[in-house]
């Protein structure tokens, strides 16, 4: 055992008897992570086969891919904040019994509105997930470090989900129909709660206070209205309804961060942020996955839309981003004992960035190797600089803050998402549009092209051979273009974050809050 306080850690021992069984809860909670992340990715592939089933407007499958996010992220720092209060095990249970339910309302929805309000109560459910998972590794890791090695496999899996769910869908999507996807959360579902209930221990504040309802409201409008505008933004350009969007999420942040320091309860301890470790450590999760989803989300149209790839394929190849993700996040927490965290922090940031500048150079026929090596490196830097950040939040507060804290990562990874695609994708979609028609095509052909590198290729088959062609090449090349491009801003955020990450976290130390 490491660590400066001397003689008292030694007494303190005792009371932090490894708890039987804890690698086997890890494994049920590394499953509800698995799905969650699953989920997440999944849905894209799905888009054409669902759109051709449900016929959503334009508007109608906007809300169908964002109405998820959005409401996760709204309601994350809530139910983090709920277990704390209620207990984590019981929601986290409660919550995979929803999810389940609810998939099974997303497969077989009729209905674009049906499809829509599924998506949201899928939310509502994923959001009682993912904190409790975290918040309950810190409850049953007593030992610092297997605590890390725990985060770890957690990340790793989260990784391991992201990258999965293309390859699974690809092959669902191949031989059965588009709700498909949503059914294998079943089975998995029923493993977490049959092997959750027994396994699992069960861990609240023991005083927490009242669960203040106006912070809840205020939480979720300014999240939802803040993600919202920037989406929107993005996508039709700045007018007064995203101005004023905007504003009541602000608004509504303010007023909830206010009232936090006023109450005696408070939804969540703004105060959390007074530590240096654990604000560097939200902000830089914030900035890397701004930096990153942008890049990651429009890499999956570059494999399909310009390199020719099937889902199955595309999928396939962003598997070195995984493994590397896995393998570095099972030895982050080594590596930052090592050597330090902000060292093992600053060096994965870096690594995504050196990464991402390196795409700048990308071409519509650019080898697989230089794309595979590019997303190995992504994968490693992000396995190292995001595991060493979780473990830095968790054990930067009580335990008996955990779920709160746990909601915060969260949350800053959620609005980092929304904040890159809306961001680093307005980039991609403002060069692109820009790109040149060759003479002689339809007017309307010609929109629907501008729109996406989908409508793109979808208007292409009204075409004769040699228009068709001259219009796809000429979207790829501006699609790339705009890639380029999107690439390197993400490098310069990612580079930047490294360089506030090594003063953020100077001292930083994983064992910092051990024995409570």
């Amino acid at each position: 055992m490491t660590g400066t306080a001397g003689g008292p850690q030694t007494l303190a021992a005792p009371a932090e008897t490894p708890r039987p069984g804890r690698w086997l809860a890890l494994a049920v909670l590394a499953l509800a992570v698995l799905l969650v992340a699953v989920d997440a990715t999944v849905l894209g592939l799905a888009t054409p086969f669902l759109s051709e089933d449900l016929q959503p407007s334009g508007t109608q499958l906007l809300w169908i891919g964002d109405v998820y996010s959005f409401v996760i992220a709204g309601l994350l720092v809530s139910m983090g904040s709920l277990g704390d209060r209620i207990g984590r095990k019981k929601l986290l249970l409660c919550g995979a019994v929803a999810f389940g339910a609810v998939s099974v309302l997303n497969a077989y929805a009729s209905t674009p509105e049906m499809m829509i309000a599924a998506r949201a109560l899928l939310g509502v459910a994923g959001a009682t997930l993912m904190p409790s998972t975290l918040a309950l590794i810190r409850n049953i890791f007593h030992d610092p470090k297997e605590r890390s090695l725990a985060i770890g496999i957690w990340g790793a899996m989260a990784s391991a989900g992201a990258a999965v769910g293309p390859v699974v869908g690809g092959f669902l999507l191949g031989h059965f129909w588009w709700g498909s996807v949503f059914l294998i959360n079943l089975p998995v579902m029923a493993v977490l709660v049959l092997v959750g209930a027994k396994l699992l221990p069960e861990s609240r504040d023991p005083s927490p206070g009242p669960w203040d309802l106006l912070s809840v409201a205020l939480s979720m409008t300014g999240v939802i209205a803040v993600v919202y505008a920037i989406k929107e933004g993005a996508t039709h350009g700045l007018g007064w309804g995203v101005a004023a969007t905007a504003a009541v999420g602000v608004t509504a942040l303010v007023w909830f961060v206010r009232r936090q320091l006023t109450l005696p309860s408070p939804l969540l301890n703004m105060r959390l942020f007074h530590h240096r470790g654990f604000s560097g450590a939200v902000l830089a999760d914030l900035l890397t996955v701004l930096g990153l989803s942008g890049m990651v989300f429009f890499l999956s149209q570059f494999l399909q839309l310009v390199q020719g790839r099937s889902p199955l394929e595309a999928g396939l190849a962003e598997l070195p981003a995984a493994i590397g993700a896995v393998t570095a996040g099972l030895l982050a927490g080594r590596a930052a004992r090592r050597f330090s965290v902000r060292s093992v922090v600053t060096g994965g940031l870096a690594a995504i960035g050196v990464a991402l500048a390196a795409l700048v150079w990308l071409e519509t026929d650019t080898s697989y190797p230089v794309l595979g090596a590019a997303l190995l490196m992504v994968g490693v830097g992000a396995g190292f600089s995001f595991t060493v950040t979780a473990d830095v939040i968790l054990s930067s507060v009580p335990k008996e803050q955990a779920g709160a804290a746990s909601a915060v990562s969260e949350t800053a990874y959620e609005l980092g998402a929304a904040l890159g695609i809306a961001l680093l994708g307005s980039i991609v979609t403002g060069v692109y549009r820009d790109f040149t028609v060759p003479a002689g095509v339809p007017e309307a052909t010609a929109a629907q092209a501008h729109e996406s590198l989908g409508g793109a290729v979808e208007a292409t088959s009204a075409l004769p051979a040699d228009q068709a062609t001259g219009l796809l090449t000429s979207a790829q090349d501006a699609f790339v273009d705009g890639l380029q491009i999107a690439s390197g801003v993400g490098a310069v955020v990612l580079l930047a974050t490294a360089a506030a990450a090594w003063f953020l976290l100077r001292g930083q130390k994983l064992e910092e809050g051990y024995g409570g």
